[in-house]
């Protein structure tokens, strides 16, 4: 199986599985970290041109799990933490790896968080490195083994 289908069954997997515990997934920590994750994603690379802004945010108003919470609140949380890793990409990330970690006391909600960072890094068929050690340092935020994500 090539790389991209291998990333494309995993992204769908992992939503696949976020979709089966949409209902347990609606606190307020729960929709901080997971814009914060989508954030981290989207500025990977240490730099977010328009066009993955707006695949990211479209990514995210189209997400059946995130349909739990109003869309211009989570519109208005990604692009906080995005202006924040644009900022200074350093600095924001230490600031966004916190409101990521607001997930850690509920075990379900940081594996979610996890997931949906996968599925954001995912979407366009390239999870590339910098994607997925953003991913990483937000398991070890979370206090999960990267490895039970593949990661």
């Amino acid at each position: 199986m090539a790389l991209w289908d291998r990333i494309k069954e995993s992204a769908s997997q992992m939503q696949t599985q976020l979709d089966a515990k949409k209902n347990d997934l609606k606190s307020g920590a729960f929709r901080d970290a997971s814009m914060a994750m989508c954030a981290l994603v989207a500025a990977a690379d240490g730099s977010v041109d328009p066009s993955e802004r707006q695949r990211v945010a479209q990514l995210i108003s189209t997400n059946e799990v995130l349909r739990n919470f109003p869309a211009d609140d989570l519109r208005r949380r990604f692009e906080e933490n995005l202006d924040k890793l644009i900022a200074d990409f350093a600095f924001g990330k230490v600031s966004v790896l916190q409101e990521v970690a607001k997930a850690k006391k509920k075990p379900a909600e940081a594996r979610a968080v996890i997931q949906i960072g996968i599925v954001i890094g995912g979407a366009d068929g390239d999870f590339d490195q910098n994607e997925q050690a953003v991913v990483r340092e937000a398991c070890f935020a979370l206090g999960l083994p990267p490895h039970e994500f593949d990661l």
